[in-house]
Order: structure tokens, then sequence, then C-alpha cells
């Protein structure tokens, strides 16, 4: 196998959200580091510079910023476990801009990421229990695994 795929196997086409009319999601750059470390720190996610750094340089974090102020208003960086997976490590939006579907927007980016990478061949996600239905809405297979627990996992093929 070369990696490549068969344009026969790629999933039907989806409808995943875009983001709201005053915010762009695009790749982080070097200069989105500090924003993106604030948003997920203050969102309690832990995630270290090291990594950030390293997803950023390798495209695999993304910044939803508003086209009014040019302000990083939410991130996401995903890392890769193994070449087949890419796995959404971390995604936090400013409070103040929750429930406005930039986080979505930065999911869809992740698939979208996944879809161009040959080797990728699903999206991984694993995230509190009440936000199930947030992955499932993104085209994510939910896991019960762990719900007791109070975490659950979502694939997403590419």
């Amino acid at each position: 196998m070369t990696g490549e795929r068969d344009p026969a196997d790629s999933p039907a086409p989806r409808d995943l959200p875009s983001p709201p009319d005053d915010v762009t999601v695009e790749p982080a750059t070097p200069d989105d580091r500090l924003a993106v470390l604030r948003i997920l720190d203050a969102a309690m996610l832990e995630t270290d510079a090291a990594t950030v750094d390293d997803r950023i340089a390798a495209g695999d974090a993304f910044v939803a910023r508003s086209t009014r102020t040019g302000g990083v208003v939410g991130a996401l960086v995903a890392v890769r476990p193994d070449s087949s997976r890419l796995h959404v490590d971390a995604v936090a939006v400013r409070r103040a801009r929750r429930g406005r579907g930039i986080g979505s927007a930065l999911v869809a980016a992740a698939v979208d990421r996944g879809e161009s990478a040959p080797a990728v061949e699903t999206v991984t996600a694993r995230f509190d229990a009440d936000l199930a239905e947030f992955y499932e809405a993104l085209g994510f297979a939910v896991d019960a695994d762990g719900a007791a627990a109070g975490r659950r996992t979502g694939r997403h093929p590419v």
C-alpha cells in the first residue's frame, strides 16, 4: 500500500460547520503561541508549551480569530499518537464567545486536516461525557466506554 487514498473510498460528503461570520479559523502560527496557551489554560486544559510549539510547527494547531480585532478567540491542538490517527488533544473557546459555533468550526478544521493527510484514517477525541452530543453532531461515533467515569471517546473516519 502506498499510503494514497482512492477517491472512491472517501467518506460521503459531509456538512461540517463553518465559523460565524465574524471569525476565521486558520492554522496557528508561532505568533499565536501565547494566545493558544492562554486560552487552553483559561479552560483548565493541560497542554504543555512544548506540545503546542510542536503542533504549530506541524500544522496541527488551529486558531479562531476575530475578524474585527484580529485577536484569538479559540484554539485547538491536535497530536498524532500514531501515523494513522489525528487526536484532538485540546480545544477551547473564550468564555464570552462560547455557544456560537466556534468550537465546532475548530473541530471541523481538525477533521479537514485529517482528511488532507494521506496516512490519517481517523480523527479522535477524548472528552467529558457532557460533550458527547457536541461531537456526535460533528459526525463522531462516540463510544460508551468510560461514561461511568465521566469521559467519552469519539472517532471520525476520514
